[in-house]
């Protein structure tokens, strides 16, 4: 008789990047649906761009937001400041920006795992036009130059422990 050997999930390091537009749906109804479809349809592009520009990898949108993944944590930060600014300067809208840096699971074309998890609930500590981090990529970035100011310590819905975050500095 043949054993069946569990199926492996090939994981990897990667920083996990939510971002997503400020108080979209306010936005939305003040455009109306064909000018918010064009505006996400443009603002789309800017991200592409800044992705491609930073080595992200595009993992979904989900409607105002998207998920990507960096092999390298300040590429990661950088780029979502430069989707930050491109969005204020060219749109007029601001985003919030989450990042954590863990073990993932990739499955087919999306990820999963814990440290999209944690990542999902940083976004959530964010306000708008920051990038807030764990302090994980904190660490994983010292003497990048980056600035960070704290934001304190957070209990994540569902993830143990408590988490430090760190706001990157303007």
């Amino acid at each position: 008789a043949r054993t069946r050997r569990p199926v492996e999930t090939e994981r990897v390091l990667a920083t996990v990047m939510f971002s997503d537009i400020v108080d979209s749906t306010s936005q939305a109804a003040a455009m109306g649906d064909r000018r918010w479809r064009d505006v996400l349809q443009s603002l789309g592009g800017v991200v592409g761009h800044e992705l491609q520009a930073f080595r992200g990898r595009a993992v979904k949108t989900m409607g105002d937001g998207f998920l990507a993944t960096f092999d390298g944590p300040a590429r990661a930060i950088r780029c979502a400041t430069a989707i930050r600014d491109a969005t204020r300067n060219g749109f007029g809208l601001d985003t919030r920006t989450g990042l954590h840096t863990g073990e993932i699971e990739v499955i087919g074309d999306d990820v999963g795992g814990l440290a999209v998890h944690i990542a999902a609930r940083v976004i959530g500590q964010a306000s708008p036009g920051e990038v807030v981090v764990s302090n994980t990529v904190k660490d994983l970035v010292v003497g990048s130059g980056i600035n960070f100011e704290d934001r304190g310590e957070h209990e994540l819905r569902g993830v143990p422990d408590r988490w430090r975050l760190w706001a990157v500095a303007v």
